[in-house]
């Protein structure tokens, strides 16, 4: 589609969507809101003619977007970020709504209900959401078997963890979790992701830690694979956290890492400067606009540490083309999103998509892949 029709239908789906769409769908609870949009991406996704339709809609590509990364074709760098689709049920309708590939999960070893409602709250003035699902999915032996021998048009990426709950939380128990998911999962999917950044499970943050994070990987580089495997980190961490938690992954089946998840800091002077709502909870990860400038600056510092050996996906506050160049500038190959579409409308997407080919253009790039770690700052 010629890139001034996309702009005039992304206009006025825009304008529908922020004057009409979200004030109603604002008013109700947002996980309420988020069940329903999972429910209807399974209709959108569940024949052709929808998938087209939603295609004509949202749907945007252009070659300079293209890349080949770790053997996985992207068409485009926005991927969707783990913890929308939790127990992939809207695989099939997610490129026709614009993104590059997704990402599913986080997948616990066994079952998990998460943390008691609620556990969803919107940031209305900061344009950011406080998390609190605590992990909530299906388990990973009932979605392997919806996985199974499935063929999907767009790269899926799968998210582990470790099960939220009391009887996972000694370091040997959380291992046994982690593994249980992974060999369940192992041959599934294009690429997995080891979430060791989840802000809302029962014992924290251990596998940060450099000795248990070893032992971690040492296990789950028993169980075989030959898809890419990513460490998701936490916006949070010291440098001194992850150059030990890089240097750990230089002796295993590492490929690159995700910055950032969540941020659970709510005394970081840059989250207090950039929280204009009413903290609702004391408990819950924030997401969106409050940790932009975090995950670009964690981007920034593995990019420049590790000197681009791993590929990274930037993840935290993506609302248009100029944060998304922002982090591919800063050193990131890929980006994921959620909380600008949920701000915004689906989009969104091929908004940023659209404005990225514009800067690659401006900057005399003619490939996304040319303009990967070039801000020098």
């Amino acid at each position: 589609m010629n890139n001034i029709l996309v702009k005039i239908r992304n206009t006025i789906i825009s304008t529908i969507y922020i004057t009409v769409l979200k004030p109603i769908l604002f008013t109700f609870d947002p996980e309420k809101i988020h069940d329903l949009f999972i429910i209807v991406g399974g209709v959108i996704g569940s024949n052709p003619i929808t998938r087209a339709l939603n295609a004509l809609s949202f749907g945007y590509s252009n070659k300079k977007l293209e890349q080949k990364i770790l053997g996985i074709k992207f068409r485009n760098p926005v991927g969707l970020a783990a913890g929308f689709d939790k127990d992939a049920k809207m695989i099939k309708a997610i490129k026709s709504t614009g993104f590059g590939y997704t990402e599913i999960g986080s997948i616990t070893g066994e079952p998990c209900e998460g943390n008691p409602k609620p556990r969803l709250w919107r940031l209305e003035k900061s344009k950011g959401l406080i998390v609190y699902y605590g992990l909530k999915n299906e388990g990973s032996e009932k979605i392997a078997k919806k996985l199974k021998n499935k063929k999907f048009n767009i790269p899926v990426g799968i998210s582990i963890a470790k099960t939220n709950c009391k009887a996972t939380v000694t370091t040997e128990a959380g291992i046994a979790d982690y593994a249980k998911a992974f060999k369940t999962l192992h041959n599934l999917g294009d690429y997995f992701t080891i979430n060791i950044s989840c802000p809302n499970a029962h014992g924290g943050l251990p596998f940060t830690d450099k000795e248990k994070l070893e032992k971690l990987l040492k296990e789950l580089d028993k169980i075989q694979t030959e898809k890419p495997v990513f460490l998701k980190l936490a916006p949070d961490l010291s440098h001194k956290e992850i150059d030990e938690i890089i240097e750990v992954s230089d002796n295993h089946n590492i490929k690159g890492f995700i910055c950032t998840n969540l941020t659970k800091d709510r005394e970081n002077e840059y989250i207090k400067q950039h929280l204009k709502d009413a903290d609702p909870v004391s408990h819950g990860g924030i997401s969106g606009k409050p940790i932009r400038d975090l995950s670009t600056k964690i981007i920034k510092y593995v990019y420049k540490k590790t000197k681009g050996k791993y590929v990274i996906i930037g993840c935290g506050g993506i609302f248009d083309a100029k944060d998304a160049y922002e982090k591919i500038k800063a050193g990131a190959s890929l980006l994921q999103m959620i909380t600008g579409m949920i701000f915004q409308g689906p989009q969104t997407i091929s908004d940023i998509n659209l404005g990225l080919v514009k800067l690659l253009e401006k900057d005399g790039f003619k490939n996304i892949s040319e303009a990967v770690g070039t801000d020098k700052n």
